[in-house]
């Protein structure tokens, strides 16, 4: 009888999701979409960065329970394109460089401690966990030693790899693109693409009128030499027109 050999890794299932929600709260979800869609509109013309939000990373070939799903990560260096996780075998062992964690009620100190380990072990070079209950902010830079070192921030920051600025002065914490422009929400986003399409909308309509003016005093200046012409006169040689 013959004996077929499985590949003990290409056999293996890599699930997509870990069956947990992406957030607990209204609050928690808003800074994922919100921090989520803003870096996706700031690398939109880069096809060297893939952003994504609530997608599990595994890290070794062969063990699928190595893995951790982050909030928000920016991978620079791997392309634009759909993924349903992100295999770091599959991704020229490119670890995504930034990461955020948007705190929940039900986040434990365990927990954090544990993705902390995780993200300093396989490559995070930028690492930023957000309480928006209690607007704290955290960021973790990647030191000579490997390690990644804590610091919070308590007034204003720019990302060395995003160039994102974080901004504390306020009630609540505000995040800016590197020209100044402040992050939109979602709502926000609709609304002002809303606005941009009536605008684009209303030029097209006038330039469209101008245009046909353009072509109607073209079409009178037309007949007015054919009808010159008809009558025996050529505006190009006796100056009529």
């Amino acid at each position: 009888m013959d004996v077929v050999l499985q590949n003990p890794k290409t056999d293996i299932e890599y699930p997509d999701s870990d069956g947990r929600r992406m957030s607990e709260n209204d609050l928690q979800y808003r800074w994922i979409v919100t921090i989520r869609g803003n870096l996706g509109v700031l690398f939109k013309d880069r096809p060297d960065v893939y952003v994504a939000a609530d997608h599990l990373i595994y890290v070794k070939e062969g063990f699928p329970k190595l893995r951790r799903a982050p909030d928000i990560y920016v991978a620079f260096g791997r392309p634009k394109g759909d993924r349903g996780s992100y295999k770091l075998w599959r991704e020229e062992n490119i670890f995504p460089q930034v990461i955020f964690e948007i705190l929940a009620p039900g986040n434990r100190t365990r927990e954090m401690s544990r993705k902390l380990l995780f993200y300093e072990r396989y490559g995070a070079e930028e690492y930023y966990v957000y309480d928006p209950d209690r607007i704290s902010l955290l960021g973790y830079w990647r030191k000579p030693n490997g390690l990644l070192q804590e610091f919070t921030i308590f007034s204003q920051f720019i990302s060395p790899l995003l160039g994102i600025r974080f901004d504390r002065t306020g009630p609540e914490l505000a995040l800016f693109m590197p020209d100044g422009t402040p992050f939109l929400s979602y709502d926000e986003m609709f609304e002002q693409n809303r606005i941009d399409r009536e605008r684009a909308d209303a030029e097209k309509q006038r330039a469209d009128a101008q245009q046909k003016q353009i072509d109607a005093a073209q079409f009178e200046i037309n007949r007015l030499m054919a009808k010159l012409r008809a009558a025996g006169l050529d505006p190009g040689t006796n100056g009529v027109l």
